[in-house]
């Protein structure tokens, strides 16, 4: 719910800025470009920072899919990352994939001849 808050509140000062500058100010480049700073301002901010505080503290929304072929397994927060663990039936591999903030330091480890479905 809180993903959806952070979004309308985005969207509505990206408009509350286009509508200053162009009503007030009767400037349409200056508009469109301190928006655009605006809009890719709290793009960033959310994608870079806020995603996962978001999800793991006060209930956001975050959408992951596990890869074709793959079975999923776990999943379990380590601080503020998250890692999902998957199994390939396939090669019999398991792949821990962590999910860090923005995607910019992702973590894997892969277990070759990994079973866990086996009883």
């Amino acid at each position: 719910m809180i993903t959806y808050f952070y979004w309308t509140v985005v969207f509505i000062t990206t408009g509350g800025i286009f509508y200053l500058f162009f009503k007030q100010a009767k400037n349409i480049k200056l508009a469109l470009i301190s928006s655009a700073i605006v809009f890719l301002a709290g793009t960033s901010l959310y994608y870079f920072y806020l995603e996962q505080v978001f999800v793991k503290r006060w209930g956001g929304v975050m959408h992951i899919s596990i890869p074709e072929g793959q079975r999923h397994i776990a999943t379990t927060w380590k601080e503020d990352n998250l890692w999902v663990e998957n199994y390939d039936p396939k090669t019999n591999t398991c792949y821990f994939n962590e999910y860090s903030r923005g995607n910019l330091l992702e973590g894997r480890v892969v277990l070759k001849n990994c079973n866990p479905l086996r009883r």
